[in-house]
């Protein structure tokens, strides 16, 4: 292996001197492979010099012995620094968790200090992001923050503790692994665009924008705009022609570097159809035929080898290296604040403090803007986090509401209300004390928020639920002529949501709970795009009730008087029915087996959620794939049902309020478990057949890999049968033992209270 290792020197675009390129055979690339691409400057423009140093990096990749991050002090001995540390930093493994590090700088204050932590949840659209503005009091023009948009905007955590004192943020960034990732998707979707024979303007949109949408290049390296898409979108305007020019906008990009950002674009569009061409011809000559004229599943064949093909070219790691340099040369630009790096280079976190609201905020946009004319400087793609603490508090009172308010990813829109839940949501449920769905007014209840609350419900936490309706001044109708009369048409989907979940998750005795209780916690809001003062004076008292209820979350609830009491033989049947919950729709998602509504999945997107868990990224997710989360959905749910009828109660029959505040509090317990259980089988200890099943290529690998996905589910997601396998007992005994002692837990804290 070693001597497939070897490294070269090579100029770059943004780069004055000499840059070193290599294959690391410590480090795996995203396809979880060892031999990551790297390319790290020499620091030096002599071209004799550069030689030499490529020959000491020669000598490390050739010679194993060297392969060891215990073996750096010895290196530094014998070969130059900048060869040293392209080598040995970032080999050890382990990533600072973002939200750790954020904790370091900014700690978030919790019930104990008087704060309640709030989490935002809602479909991609209904407005939580701009409510949040109407909560820390952020001008819709003149602030701009947090940023808001009809397509996916908020792509990275957002903390913001209402606190007095200076303004401080903290922010995190994604790591040079996962940005080069998703570079590299991005550059190969632009690829098959060409090959495919797409327009330019085609092929840029492939390369600007992650099919996900979480991911923009377009934000960092500007936007790719011809004539032709500008005379369509005159066509479609209403806008009469300006007499005079705006003002000129002090943050915007200036003319001349918009037009730089664009004609790199349009170089990397002539680089990308260069390579397409190439890497074509070269599977065509491999297979002895044109595979441009391929059509049908030999066509689906031919793309899989040309997108593999792809990633082995030097051409494609050019590009890709090109544009990780362009991007990580954005940071440059900061004039505020201070950024850390880390050991290679790669930026990891920045922090600001001032007493300066304007200055502030407009400081922190850089990181959480999506406003166009600032693309082609905007750090929003690469960040993972952002916490920030001030005197953020709303106009409309006087009061300031001691609170925490964390804003994530949409939800997306789905037409099954059993769809999952992302973890990245799901599993600070127990970290907040309301968990607030924003939901459209306008079409209140979809399947999307239905599975947040199904979620709430069956995780422990239906009693932080609340629900606050966006959109309520657009709900009209000539049966709905006063403000009572509308809330009753939007409570009535309330109901009747909640009454299909019930009848889905077997009569819940906590769905029961929640119809009794939810009226209270439905809040009506409606012209959230004007300003909190401009509001009608309901929909102000709408969000002083709204901060009201916030500040009554963080009563402690009573503690329980009883502890249930169970005969666990149920608890099989529960985990087989979850079991063969997971497993039914993800047969039909792999085209093995029909099941219900679900239908197969595109091979490609398939093979995109391969990627991400083979390479390790931070989620192992993909769009609305998501095994991990289904997982940790279906175990909750049954064993939430199991929960629900347990055989007695001791000392003393409880009240129904009562007994679901008790198994709330064992459902809490097992759910947390139940994420962990769900990343460990399905990706950690499954990681190498993940990677097997990616390297599958070519014709019938598209059912290959289905088959080799059904495998890992079947080994880590065993059905409990009359059988009983090895593997099944030891995940129904894994099980048990999480349930078992989320039980006996609960029973310890009731007869302390007794």
């Amino acid at each position: 292996m070693a001597s497939t290792y070897s490294a070269s020197r090579t100029r770059t675009q943004n780069r004055p001197g000499w840059v070193l390129t290599f294959r690391h055979p410590l480090r795996p690339d995203s396809r979880g492979r060892p031999g990551l691409k790297m390319r790290r400057g020499l620091g030096t423009t002599d071209p004799t010099e550069a030689d030499q140093l490529v020959e000491q990096m020669n000598t490390l990749l050739g010679d194993p012995s060297w392969w060891n991050a215990t073996r750096r002090v010895d290196a530094e001995r014998h070969f130059a620094p900048a060869v040293v540390a392209a080598f040995f930093d970032d080999i050890q493994a382990g990533r600072a968790d973002p939200w750790a590090v954020r904790e370091q700088h900014i700690p978030l204050p919790d019930r104990d200090d008087g704060f309640t932590r709030v989490l935002f949840v809602g479909t991609t659209g209904a407005g939580k992001t701009t409510l949040l503005r109407h909560l820390i009091g952020s001008d819709h023009e003149r602030d701009r923050f947090p940023s808001t948009s009809t397509a996916k905007t908020t792509v990275s955590d957002i903390e913001i503790v209402l606190a007095d004192g200076d303004f401080e943020a903290v922010v995190t960034f994604s790591s040079e692994h996962e940005v080069q990732a998703n570079i590299e998707d991005c550059v190969a979707e632009a690829c098959v665009a060409a090959f495919e024979g797409k327009k330019d303007a085609d092929v840029a949109d492939r390369l600007l924008n992650h099919k996900d949408q979480r991911f923009r290049l377009s934000y960092a390296l500007g936007s790719f705009v011809d004539e032709a898409s500008k005379a369509v979108d005159d066509d479609f305007s209403f806008d009469e022609p300006e007499e005079t020019a705006p003002a000129e906008d002090e943050d915007a990009v200036p003319t001349d570097e918009r037009e730089k950002n664009a004609q790199r674009l349009r170089d990397y569009i002539k680089r990308v159809r260069d390579l397409q061409a190439s890497v074509e011809k070269k599977v065509s000559d491999d297979l002895g035929e044109d595979i441009s004229k391929l059509v049908g599943p030999d066509r689906d064949a031919a793309q899989d080898l040309f997108e593999s093909a792809l990633g082995d070219d030097e051409g494609f790691g050019s590009i890709v290296h090109d544009i990780l340099d362009e991007v990580r040369s954005r940071f440059d630009l900061l004039s505020e604040g201070h950024l850390v790096c880390n050991r290679s280079g790669w930026p990891e976190l920045w922090t600001m403090t001032s007493d300066n609201r304007d200055e502030f905020i407009r400081a922190v946009r850089w990181f959480a803007s999506n406003y166009a004319p600032q693309f082609g400087r905007l750090l929003t793609p690469l960040v993972d986090g952002i916490r920030v603490q001030g005197p953020l508090f709303p106009t409309f009172t006087e009061t300031k509401p001691k609170l925490v308010l964390l804003d994530g990813q949409g939800l997306g829109h789905t037409p099954d209300s059993s769809a999952s839940v992302t973890t990245q949501i799901t599993k600070r449920f127990t970290d907040v004390d309301v968990v607030l769905l924003v939901d459209n007014a306008q079409q209140p209840m979809q399947a999307a928020p239905l599975s947040v609350i199904r979620a709430v419900a069956t995780s422990g936490h239906q009693r932080k639920l609340a629900i606050a309706f966006s959109h309520f001044d657009s709900v009209k109708g000539a049966n709905l002529p006063d403000f009572q009369s509308r809330r009753a048409h939007v409570m009535a989907s309330v109901t009747n949501g909640l009454t299909s979940l019930r009848d889905a998750l077997g009569g819940s005795s906590t769905v029961r709970m929640m119809e009794q209780t939810i009226e209270d916690r439905c809040f009506m809001l409606g012209g959230l795009d004007r300003r909190s003062k401009e509001l009608p004076r309901g929909f102000q008292g709408e969000l002083i009730r709204l901060l009201q209820h916030f500040v009554r979350a963080i009563e402690p609830p009573p503690q329980p008087v009883a502890h249930p009491v169970y005969h666990f033989d149920g608890l099989p049947l529960a985990i087989q029915a979850a079991a063969r919950s997971f497993q039914g729709p993800w047969l039909a998602r792999l085209g093995l087996a029909p099941h219900g509504t679900t239908s197969k999945e595109h091979w490609t997107r398939i093979k995109a959620l391969n990627r991400r868990i083979a390479g390790e990224m931070s989620n192992n997710e993909y769009d609305n794939l998501r095994p991990v989360a289904d997982l940790v959905a279906r175990l909750t749910e049954e064993v939430s049902r199991f929960l629900s009828s347990p055989a007695s109660w001791a000392p003393t029959t409880p009240t129904e309020a009562e007994a679901e505040a008790a198994l709330d509090l064992i459902r809490e317990a097992v759910n947390i478990k139940f994420h962990s259980l769900a990343a460990r089988r399905l990706a950690q200890e499954q990681l190498e057949v993940w990677r097997d099943a990616f390297e599958l290529k070519g014709k019938g690998s598209t059912f290959e890999r289905a088959q080799v996905i059904r495998d890992i589910y079947e080994e880590a997601v065993p059905v409990p049968n009359a059988v009983m396998t090895e593997v099944s007992k030891a995940f129904l005994d894994e099980i048990r033992q999480i349930v078992g002692d989320a039980v006996k837990q609960q029973e310890e804290v009731g007869r302390a209270a007794a």
